[in-house]
């Protein structure tokens, strides 16, 4: 297509040049009628184009250019010059009288394929300064133009679901059926390869990378990036829109971070003019992904490289010419290789900026700290070098704030993933973590999971108004007491875990005693030694089946060595809700020892308390139940409720162990 615009243009150049030639060639300078074609083109700066656009064709088309345009002179007819460059492309131009028309066009074979724009337009405009976009991103839109995707919902459903027939004519015709604007057409043609074109992973990976006819692409429907570019750019030239192939590096299938990039380029993509500018495009990444590990590829449409703000583009393009880049200042290969690299997943999943900008991290005192930006609340985690630990990962209204800490020397990879409004979390960040030191005396527990402290999340799960809004506790003695508001309806469970025990289930969350007042949750909390220990919160919806679901976790700390509580009773299933332990808490009582006990129950007609013998509890006019029980004999102690006064059926609701003689 470059070709017919070049020689287009050049046709009307060389009328205007050689008339004025001719006009000193009356005047007796005979050798300036038959003045050298190249070197005039090459003075206009459109042979060199020329050459390019008929290779680019021959390698998407496999077809050459009609042999023999030389035409004879005659008169009444145009005079008519053939040159040929070194490449042996050949160039014909015709020389024609004040008032002519050019007609060589109309005897090239491939006059209908290489057609112009629907405008009229036969050359592509180089980008200039009204396509530059400002550097850095200014945060105003994912997108180089003013889009509202709704309005792309039926066009996207009708192109998703035409088929390829007979050619490509017919199936951009088909696509332009429910296209009325140039942008519907681009969108239509995108949608459609995104959607139907499979990456050819076998293709992609030989050295030297096959040259793909848009006529074999509908066939197999697979191709490599170069294929990609080169079927969007054709179905767009048919479509009478102008659109550019650009070669260059990517950060791609196989990038690590902080690579270099030097010899071929490496990947294809696209620049299409709308609305009087150049904007990118990318439909390999925008059909789906590749499985690094199965090195299989999977449809999943990414809207991301539609249309991308070049201020993001740049984060995983880099284009031959700089002037692709639309951005003002342009960047070069080394800020290319040393900016960090943020996923499209970063951006779709509502991502604004992180913070440290570059992708290798060196540790301070054995700790490196990540922050995130969101521009709305968003879930999300971490795994250094494969795994959910050595990090405190608290939530923020809009974004989030990570402390890791690796457990050894050396160098370690870093990655976060993120939420967003699906149910999928994606890697959105890679991070290299260089460290040369390491703190023994911040080892975190393996089972602290993600997030650590409340925050809008445990808000959103019914959660609220906690007592300890950080995410780390410390106690001197080993023991804390932590409450908040649970909203209706909401059963709050929690369990305690170290790396050092309790190892059961039971144990987790014997250490934990759960109290109900006036619409807060207390949870008394005793460490069974020194160390670190998480605290993980749980909730369910009372009148819902199922599990319950993890909210977030408080880091415990406690550097006394002398502490070495023991568990609390065992709590049964009448244990009501809004039911108060004041003691005795420890769930070890003393042998042969008077035990005092005070509780306050609701809705109980009588309590007891059994040992080896029975004792009755009686009720204060502050509403608690009082008495005390001897422990001589016996190894449990009991409390029983009769819940209605008429029955006999007493139930257990806690459960002592009585210490060894």
């Amino acid at each position: 297509m470059e070709l017919k615009k070049d020689i287009n243009a050049v046709s009307i150049d060389m009328l205007l040049i050689v008339h004025s030639e001719k006009r000193r060639a009356a005047q007796g300078t005979h050798s300036e009628q038959q003045a050298d074609p190249s070197a005039l083109l090459q003075r206009r700066g459109g042979f060199q184009g020329i050459g390019n656009g008929v290779r680019r064709w021959q390698k998407l088309e496999g077809n050459d250019l009609h042999e023999n345009l030389v035409e004879k002179q005659h008169p009444q007819q145009p005079q008519v010059i053939t040159s040929y460059n070194s490449q042996g492309t050949q160039l014909t131009v015709e020389v024609h009288p004040r008032d002519a028309m050019p007609q060589l066009l109309k005897k090239f074979s491939l006059a209908k394929r290489l057609q112009g724009d629907k405008n009229g337009n036969t050359r592509p405009r180089q980008p200039g300064g009204k396509d530059a976009h400002a550097y850095p991103w200014d945060r105003s839109s994912l997108k180089s133009i003013s889009l509202d995707l709704r309005q792309f919902e039926k066009l996207d459903l009708y192109a998703s679901q035409v088929t390829a027939k007979n050619g490509l004519d017919e199936l951009v015709s088909d696509l332009l059926q429910e296209a009325h604007t140039d942008l519907e057409r681009v969108r239509a043609i995108w949608i459609w390869i995104c959607h139907h074109i499979e990456y050819d992973i076998a293709a992609a990976q030989e050295k030297d990378r096959q040259a793909f006819k848009p006529t074999d692409i509908l066939r197999t429907q697979k191709t490599n990036c170069d294929g990609y570019a080169g079927l969007f750019e054709r179905m767009c030239r048919i479509a009478g829109v102008q659109c550019m192939t650009v070669p260059g590096y990517s950060k791609g299938f196989g990038y690590q971070t902080g690579q270099s990039f030097s010899g071929e380029f490496d990947h294809a993509w696209n620049a299409v003019y709308l609305e009087g500018r150049w904007h990118l495009v990318d439909s390999t990444w925008g059909s789906g992904l590749v499985d690094t590990t199965t090195s299989k590829f999977t449809f999943l449409y990414n809207e991301f490289y539609f249309l991308t703000h070049p201020a993001l583009f740049i984060e995983d393009h880099f284009p031959d010419n700089k002037n692709w880049q639309l951005l003002k200042p342009p960047q070069s290969l080394r800020q290319f290789e040393n900016n960090m690299y943020h996923k499209s997943e970063f951006y779709n999943k509502g991502m604004l900026s992180a913070h440290p900008e570059t992708s290798m991290i060196r540790t301070v005192n054995g700790k490196a700290t990540v922050t995130i930006e969101s521009c709305a609340p968003t879930l999300f985690m971490f795994m250094l070098n494969g795994k959910q630990e050595h990090g405190l990962l608290s939530l923020r209204k809009n974004g989030m704030k990570l402390e890791v800490y690796p457990p050894t020397m050396g160098t370690h990879k870093l990655q976060i993933f993120a939420k967003g409004n699906s149910d999928i979390y994606s890697s959105v960040l890679e991070y290299t973590l260089k460290c040369n030191y390491v703190d023994m005396g911040v080892q975190l527990p393996a089972e602290l999971h993600q997030p650590v402290g409340p925050s809008w999340f445990s808000e959103q799960m019914g959660i609220m108004k906690p007592s300890h809004p950080d995410p780390i506790i410390h106690t001197s003695d080993g023991r804390c007491s932590i409450s908040f508001s649970v909203e209706e309806g909401i059963n709050v469970l929690a369990s305690l875990h170290g790396d050092d025990g309790p190892i059961t289930e039971e144990a987790q969350r014997r250490y934990i005693f759960q109290l109900h007042w006036e619409k807060r949750t207390e949870l008394k909390v005793q460490l069974p030694h020194a160390g670190k220990f998480a605290l993980k919160i749980f909730v369910k919806k009372r009148q819902e089946p199922g599990n319950y679901i993890f909210v977030f976790n408080y880091l415990l700390c406690c550097a006394n060595t002398k502490v070495n509580w023991p568990m609390f009773p065992e709590s049964f299933g009448n244990w009501g809700q809004d039911n108060e332990l004041l003691e005795p808490l420890s769930g070890v009582l003393p042998a042969n020892r008077n035990i005092p006990f005070k509780l306050k129950l609701h809705g109980i007609a009588k309590v007891l308390v059994k040992g080896q013998d029975t004792w009755p509890l009686t009720l204060n006019h502050e509403g608690y139940w009082e008495g005390s029980c001897s422990t001589a004999g016996c190894q449990e102690v009991y409390v029983m409720v009769l819940e209605n006064a008429n029955h006999n059926f007493y139930s257990y609701i806690l459960k002592y162990q009585v210490n060894a003689q």
